[in-house]
């Protein structure tokens, strides 16, 4: 996979990234190739992986990464051991029993294993709950937003038929007036002819010769 999804990382994506990167620290492995792999499971850039991981996942995990680094440390140790050493270490790995191995410092490796995993698997368990809980608040900062868009469009919807009908009142008094001012244009002209008429009757008369003679 080599595509970067631009989508949100989910909190399965992350117990994955979790998951591997750990394993893969306890194994002796490179983070580098942990974000591969998981990159490669969930469909995403190595390089978002390891963003992803370094900047939000591995403050949630830092307890377990501890534990992670001190079982790698126990099998740096354990592999420089005797052979029988190494085989009374599978045994308890594989759940054979400390009869077999003999008791005594075996039973202590195993049950140092057991409060390791404990402690992960309480701590992974807190991870979930912490995440369900955000989730939750996201769904709810999400329905929220939602209502709130309805709301608006509503709103919008509203104002746009308060402009439709503004702008039509705007046209048909846009237009009441324009016939308005040819009205009056055209009062103003035909009173100033008639003046103009009532001002020829008033001061000239014609003389007996069909000549106009201006009165003074």
């Amino acid at each position: 996979m080599t595509a970067v999804r631009q989508d949100a990382w989910s909190a399965e994506d992350d117990l994955i990234l979790a998951e591997v990167t750990l394993r893969h620290i306890r194994e002796g492995s490179t983070q580098l190739a942990a974000f591969e792999e998981v990159g490669e499971k969930i469909g995403r850039t190595s390089a978002a992986c390891g963003f992803r991981w370094n900047s939000c996942v591995r403050k949630s995990y830092e307890g377990a990464i501890g534990i992670a680094k001190g079982q790698r440390q126990k099998r740096s140790y354990l592999k420089k051991q005797p052979s029988v050493r190494g085989a009374q270490v599978a045994g308890l790995i594989l759940g054979d029993t400390d009869e077999e191995f003999g008791r005594g410092e075996g039973l202590s490796e195993n049950t140092l294993s057991i409060d390791a995993v404990i402690r992960f698997l309480r701590q992974w368990k807190g991870t979930i709950h912490e995440a369900g809980r955000q989730l939750k608040m996201l769904e709810r900062d999400l329905r929220e937003k939602e209502d709130e868009l309805t709301e608006l469009r509503s709103e919008n919807e509203r104002l746009s038929k308060e402009v439709n009908l503004a702008q039509s009142d705007y046209r048909v008094v846009n237009d009441d007036y324009k016939a308005l001012i040819q009205i009056m244009d055209r009062a103003r002209r035909l009173a100033f002819l008639n003046e103009e008429e009532e001002e020829m009757k008033t001061r000239f008369k014609m003389d007996g010769n069909g000549n106009l003679e201006r009165i003074e």
